[in-house]
């Protein structure tokens, strides 16, 4: 949504109560609140910053402007979980209040520090002339969540980038801590610099290098970039905007993708052997994604559930924006597999044979197989008159295709209505996760995956076998 830069840019203090209760009430009239997702209280929702496990629990963060579906002064709003399902606000906030982030409190990561977490962010800060100085900022957050913000700037813009400098991921590799940093090099192209705390020390950090991880430099920005290690292999995670499609099929705005490496050597500041690039998401909506190493060394990932630069039909609701389950990280046969945590189980509730079906809210899991040598098509958010959102399953050729163009209100058409992605030519299984308005599907337990939203009409209810030898389960799923 498009509102003047007064309005994004106004300081908190200065929305009334009534103002406030009004986006609140505005809000509670959409149709297509998620129920096991994570959606802003109010405003937008985009980008998961800070996912770590401090004190005995996992914290995720959520990027939020809480005024409105539009990207304005952001601020960090803070979630606590046990078990990576269950994601409670603790009306702990990372607010723009200092010269370092009087224009937004920016992407970045978080690590625990002794008895503190360390957050490790960008501050957006712009002059009078609206010139942006992106500033590498930190803070500690206490076990009772406390926040002090560090006084002095981390790190300050290199002097071979544009304003485009930001999203700090921190990580600890051999018992040495790292960050990396998305950035746009003075003839617009993006790259990404690595970053080492001398002694460990988050106050004191040193530039190690642009990481060289093979990239051709085609996309004009790196935006959150995630170094994650998986059987002690380096995935690197991130979304490259204006990422020439010769080089990668997309059809979204900006993709996210990675690459998995056989190493990574932080002395010669480079990924050893990266593989090609490959989307992480083959959905219509998974953007920014961020990801950490527990202690125990498991690979946890979540993401937006959104796109820049997009419009969204909750956006008449003053709102935006959903997070994606929680999914841990598995390579097999050189392969990245992302698959929800083992706990979404603990969500089922009845369980039913799989056929065609009303739904009462559009809130289920399906745990489907489909035979070799085959061709299915199934439609989810189904009318009476078999409209909704098409699945064409296609085990004899390999192919997988989503068709969104009849399901609920359509919205960036000029980025088309229809996904596809390879699947391997054999028996194939789905497990769907639908929620409102919500859809991830992960084919052959996290191979491939595919995040979208959905706004379906008040109508579109039901589940419609259209043809195909399709068995499985349905799952009732309640938080």
């Amino acid at each position: 949504m498009n509102l003047p830069t007064e309005v994004r840019y106004r300081p908190y203090a200065d929305w009334t109560d009534e103002e406030i209760v009004a986006i609140k009430e505005n809000m509670a009239k959409s149709p297509w609140h998620a129920t096991y997702h994570i959606e802003p209280k109010t405003g937008l929702l985009n980008d998961p910053n800070g996912f770590s496990y401090f004190n005995g629990k996992y914290h995720l963060f959520y990027q939020n402007w809480p005024f409105g579906p539009a990207h304005g002064l952001k601020q960090w709003v803070h979630t606590e979980s046990d078990d990576l399902v269950h994601f409670r606000e603790t009306g702990i906030t990372l607010k723009p209040d200092t010269e370092h982030d009087s224009h937004g409190a920016y992407s970045g990561s978080a690590y625990p520090i002794g008895d503190n977490l360390f957050l490790f962010y960008t501050g957006n800060v712009r002059d009078e002339n609206w010139v942006r100085d992106p500033l590498q900022i930190g803070a500690f957050m206490d076990k009772k969540g406390n926040i002090t913000k560090f006084k002095d700037v981390l790190i300050q813009q290199p002097s071979d980038v544009t304003e485009h400098f930001r999203d700090p991921q921190i990580f600890n590799y051999k018992d040495q801590l790292y960050a990396i940093i998305g950035a746009q090099s003075l003839d617009k192209k993006g790259f990404i610099k690595l970053y080492k705390a001398i002694n460990n020390d988050v106050h004191n950090w040193i530039f190690a290098g642009n990481l060289d991880f093979t990239g051709t430099g085609s996309e004009y920005m790196i935006e959150c970039p995630n170094l994650i290690f998986v059987d002690d292999r380096p995935v690197l995670i991130y979304s490259p905007q204006g990422l020439d499609k010769a080089e990668l099929a997309y059809d979204n705005i900006y993709p996210n993708t990675y690459k998995i490496a056989d190493s990574f050597d932080p002395e010669k500041t480079k990924l050893i052997n990266p593989s090609t690039i490959h989307n992480l998401d083959y959905g219509f909506e998974a953007y920014a994604t961020q990801g950490f190493n527990t202690p125990d060394g498991r690979a946890f990932i979540v993401s937006w559930i959104g796109l820049p630069d997009i419009d969204y039909p909750t956006d008449k609701y003053d709102y935006q924006g959903a997070m994606s389950l929680v999914k841990e990280l598995t390579i097999k046969d050189g392969k990245l597999y992302q698959y929800p945590v083992s706990t979404m189980a603990n969500l089922r509730q009845s369980k039913e044979t799989f056929s065609d079906k009303q739904t009462t809210n559009n809130t289920y899991e399906l745990e489907l197989q489909v035979p070799a040598k085959t061709k299915a098509e199934i439609i989810l958010f189904a009318d009476k008159n078999q409209k909704g959102l098409r699945l064409c399953i296609d085990t004899k050729t390999g192919m997988f295709e989503l068709d969104r163009s009849q399901a609920g209100e359509q919205y960036a058409t000029a980025f088309g209505n229809i996904r596809t992605c390879p699947i391997a030519q054999q028996e194939c299984t789905l497990n769907i996760f639908v929620d409102k308005s919500i859809i991830e599907i992960f084919i052959n337990k996290g191979e491939k995956v595919l995040t979208s939203r959905i706004f379906p009409f008040s109508h579109q209810t039901g589940i419609t076998l259209i043809r195909g030898n399709v068995s499985g389960k349905y799952f009732e799923l309640h938080k």
